[in-house]
C-alpha cells in the first residue's frame, strides 16, 4: 500500500479495529524508514554486474546490462524470487523469422539511469537490433521504477520495429517471476479461485512424482510431497483469466506473512480485448503478466509484420507489488484484502504521471468518448451492461485478434451511456457487444482522438441480425457456452477448488464424459421438451470408440412446424463461443443433402482442452428455403465433421430459428 495513501483511507474507514490493522500494514518494511531510492552499479559475489536499487523498503537487484531481476530483498527475505534459477524475473518473446523459430529472453545490452530524485528512480535496459538472426528484429526497451514509500517494482516496455526490417511474426509477450519454493505455496487468483498449491517436484513424470495425461501441461500428481494433492489434476490452464477480471494475482508466504502480487491497472496493452483468457499464477511458484498469446484463440493472435511495416507499442506498466502482515491473525485474508485495495489505488491513479517515456501519453495528453448506446431489436432500447470500446480499425470483431495497437474498453450504465476516458491519441473504431444480442457492434463512422479531445457520439444505435420473429431458441448470446450441461469430474482426478463452484468447467478430463453419456448415439434435443441447462452438453466433441479411435458426432434438434411458409425463407441464427479444428456442418431433415453450412476447417482456440467455456466469436447466419421444412416435425442436423483426436470441437453460444420476415 502507498504511503501518501495513507490519511485518505483511514478517512473513509469508520472501523477502529480495521485502522489498528491498517497502522500495522502501513509500518516501514522490515522495520527500516523509508527513504529516497538510491541506484547501486556493484559486482556480485560471482563476478557479474549488478544495478540494485533500495528503497529502504525493497532491494532491487538486476543483472546488468541484460535487465534480468535477480533479487528482491523484503521483509527480511533475502530473495523473494526462486535463488536456484537462472532466470527468476525475466521478459520473453516467441517470435519465428524466415527459417527460424525461437524464444527470445530479450536481455538487454545497454544500462541507463533515466530518472534519480527524491521521488523515484526509473532505469533502462535496451536492446537495439543489430540485423542478426539471433535475436527477433525489434528495439527493445526495459524500464523498471521504483518509487519512495512504495513496496514494489513498476515495469514496462517499449518496443519498436523499423519499416525497413524484414517479415517476422511475433507470438507470446509476457514477464515472468519464478518465485521462492520454500516460502510461496499458496495462490491467489480471486476471491473464489484460491488454495494451497502442489510443488513443481510436485509434477515431475521423470521421477515417478506424476503422470502424463492428454496434453503436457496437465499431469496427475501420484507421489505428491503433501498426500492431500493424492490424485489430484494439475495444469496452469485451470486458473486462466480474462483480461476484464485480470488485474491481480499472486502468492502469498504463510511462513512469512508476504505476498507478491502482479497488478494490471489497465487492459490497454493487452491484446484481445476484455474477454480474452490468459494464464495468471501457477505451480512453480510462477507469476505472469500476458501481453499478448494465442491462448484460447490460436495462430490468429501471431502478431505478423511486413517488410516496410513500421511499429511500437508501450507494453505495461505493471506493478510488482509486496505486503506483510505483522498481526499474525488471518495472513491469507489480509494480504489478499490489501492487494486488492492496492490494485484500486493503481486503477484510480492510471495512467500514471511519473513514467519518463515519452511513448506514454499522460493524461492530459489523452482523450475521452461519450455516447449513449441502443439496441435497435423489432424496438429501440438501451443498451444495458453492454461492452463498448475503442480498438484498431478493422471489421466488426477484428479487436477479438488485434495485437498490434491498444485498446480501451467500458461498461454501459442501466439506460446505455458510456464514457471512455484516458484514450491515447490516435485512430480507433467503435466497437462492441450486448448481452442478450448476437453479432458485434461497429460505429459506420471512425474516431480520432487527439490529446485533450473530448468527443460526444450522442446515440449510437446497435441493429443486431434479424430477419423475422423467433420460432425457438436454444441458450443464452453472451459468448460463452456457461449456460449448458457441465458434467460432474471424474473422482479421481478433480481439483477441489472447483468443486461445487461457478467455474466448474475447469476440470479435467470433462469431454471424455460425452462418450459415456452418449456411447451409441449422439444428443438428440427436442424443442419445448429439453432444457438446456440439463440436456445440452457444453462442447460438440468426438466420441472416443476405442482407445486411440475418434469419431465425428452429428447432433439433432428436433423442432414443431405447425405451418411452414413454403415459398418463405426461414432463418438459423448460430452462434459459436468456441472452435477448435472443427468443421461444423447444418443440414435440415436429411442426414445426408448437401449441407446448407459447412464452415470448413475452423478455429485453434483449445477451449475444449484448457479448460474454458469461449474461445473467438462467430455468428453464421444460415437462409433456409421454406422448402426444406414440413408441417409437424422437423430435424436439424450439426455434424462436427473432424475426428482425429479429443480435443476437435466446437462450443455452441447461441442458436435461434427466425420465421420469414413479415414485412
Amino acid at each position: 500500500m502507498r504511503f501518501g495513501k495513507e490519511k485518505m483511507i483511514l478517512q473513509n474507514i469508520a472501523s477502529s479495529s480495521m485502522i489498528c490493522f491498517l497502522l500495522l500494514l502501513l509500518l516501514p518494511r522490515n522495520g527500516i524508514s523509508a527513504r529516497a531510492p538510491t541506484v547501486q552499479q556493484i559486482r556480485s559475489r560471482h563476478g557479474t554486474r549488478e544495478v540494485v536499487v533500495d528503497n529502504g523498503i525493497i532491494r532491487v537487484s538486476f543483472s546488468s546490462p541484460q535487465g534480468l531481476i535477480t533479487s528482491i530483498k523484503y521483509k527480511g527475505i533475502d530473495n523473494v524470487l526462486n535463488p536456484r534459477v537462472r532466470t527468476r524475473g525475466y521478459w520473453d518473446i516467441t517470435w519465428q523469422g524466415e527459417n527460424i523459430r525461437g524464444l527470445d529472453g530479450i536481455e538487454g545490452t545497454n544500462f541507463r539511469i533515466i530518472t534519480q530524485n527524491e521521488e523515484q528512480v526509473e532505469i533502462s535496459f535496451s536492446r537495439t537490433w543489430n540485423g542478426g538472426s539471433k535475436h527477433i528484429p525489434l528495439n527493445i526497451d526495459k524500464r523498471y521504477i521504483i518509487r519512495t514509500n512504495t513496496s514494489g517494482i513498476y515495469a514496462y516496455g517499449v518496443f519498436e520495429r523499423l519499416s525497413e526490417w524484414p517479415e517476422v511474426e511475433m507470438g507470446q509477450v509476457r514477464i515472468v517471476f519464478k518465485l521462492n519454493t520454500d516460502r510461496f505455496r499458496y495462490m491467489v487468483v480471486a476471491d473464489n479461485r484460491q488454495r494451497q498449491m502442489p510443488t513443481d517436484n510436485d509434477r515431475d513424470i521423470h521421477r515417478g512424482h506424476a503422470k502424463a495425461l492428454a496434453y503436457k501441461e496437465a499431469v496427475q500428481l501420484t507421489r505428491p510431497n503433501d498426500i492431500r494433492f493424492k490424485n489430484q489434476v494439475d495444469d496452469k490452464y485451470q486458473y486462466s483469466c480474462e483480461v476484464k477480471d485480470n488485474k491481480v494475482h499472486g502468492w502469498i508466504s504463510t511462513k512469512s506473512h508476504v505476498g507478491f502480487w502482479l497488478i494490471s491497472p489497465s487492459g490497454e496493452y493487452r491484446s484481445g480485448g476484455p474477454s480474452k483468457q490468459e494464464l495468471t499464477s501457477h505451480v512453480g511458484p510462477t507469476a505472469i503478466t500476458s501481453f499478448t498469446s494465442g491462448h484460447y484463440v490460436g495462430r490468429d493472435m501471431e502478431t505478423r509484420y511486413k517488410t516496410d511495416e513500421a511499429w511500437k507499442k508501450v507494453m505495461g506498466p505493471v506493478f510488482i507489488y509486496l505486503n506483510s502482515d505483522s498481526t499474525g491473525n488471518n495472513p491469507r485474508h489480509s494480504l489478499w484484502e490489501d492487494a486488492k485495495r492496492q490494485t484500486e489505488e493503481e486503477v484510480q491513479a492510471w495512467p500514471y504521471d511519473f513514467v519518463a517515456s515519452s511513448d506514454f501519453p499522460s493524461r492530459q495528453e489523452r482523450g475521452t468518448v461519450t455516447g449513449r448506446l441502443l439496441v435497435n431489436d423489432r424496438f429501440l432500447t438501451p443498451a444495458q451492461s453492454a461492452y463498448i470500446g475503442l480498438a484498431p480499425p478493422g471489421e466488426a470483431g477484428s479487436w477479438q485478434t488485434n495485437t498490434k495497437g491498444y485498446q480501451f474498453w467500458t461498461h454501459t450504465n442501466e439506460t446505455g451511456y458510456f464514457t471512455i476516458d484516458n484514450v491515447r491519441p490516435g485512430t480507433y473504431n467503435l466497437y462492441g457487444w450486448v448481452p442478450g444480442f448476437i453479432e458485434d457492434f461497429q460505429y459506420q463512422n471512425r474516431v480520432d482522438i487527439a490529446a485533450g479531445s473530448q468527443i460526444s457520439l450522442d446515440r449510437v444505435v446497435f441493429k443486431p441480425p434479424r430477419n423475422g420473429p423467433t420460432l425457438w431458441e436454444i441458450g443464452v448470446p453472451d459468448r460463452t457456452a456457461r449456460e449448458y450441461f457441465v458434467p460432474e469430474p471424474y473422482k479421481d482426478t478433480m481439483n477441489p477448488l472447483y468443486l461445487n463452484h461457478t467455474d466448474k468447467f475447469r476440470q479435467y478430463g470433462l469431454w471424455q464424459r460425452y462418450t459415456e453419456l452418449y456411447p451409441n448415439h449422439d444428443l438428440v434435443y427436442t424443442v419445448g421438451v429439453s432444457n438446456y441447462s440439463q440436456d445440452w452438453f457444453y462442447a460438440h466433441v468426438t466420441r472416443n470408440i476405442d482407445k486411440s479411435t475418434y469419431v465425428p458426432t452429428t447432433w439433432q434438434i428436433v423442432f414443431q412446424l405447425p405451418y411452414v411458409n413454403w415459398r418463405g425463407s426461414y432463418t438459423l441464427q448460430l452462434a459459436l463461443a468456441s472452435a477448435a479444428r472443427a468443421n461444423l456442418q447444418v443440414r435440415f431433415n436429411n442426414e445426408y443433402s448437401r449441407p446448407l453450412l459447412s464452415t470448413g476447417n475452423i478455429g485453434r482456440d483449445n477451449a475444449i482442452a484448457r479448460h474454458g467455456i469461449h474461445g473467438v466469436y462467430r455468428l453464421y447466419t444460415i437462409n433456409v428455403p421454406g422448402r426444406l421444412l414440413r408441417t409437424g416435425t422437423n430435424t436439424i442436423y450439426l455434424r462436427q465433421a473432424k475426428a482425429t483426436g479429443p480435443f476437435e470441437g466446437l462450443m455452441y453460444d447461441y442458436i435461434r430459428l427466425e420465421a420469414p420476415s413479415r414485412a
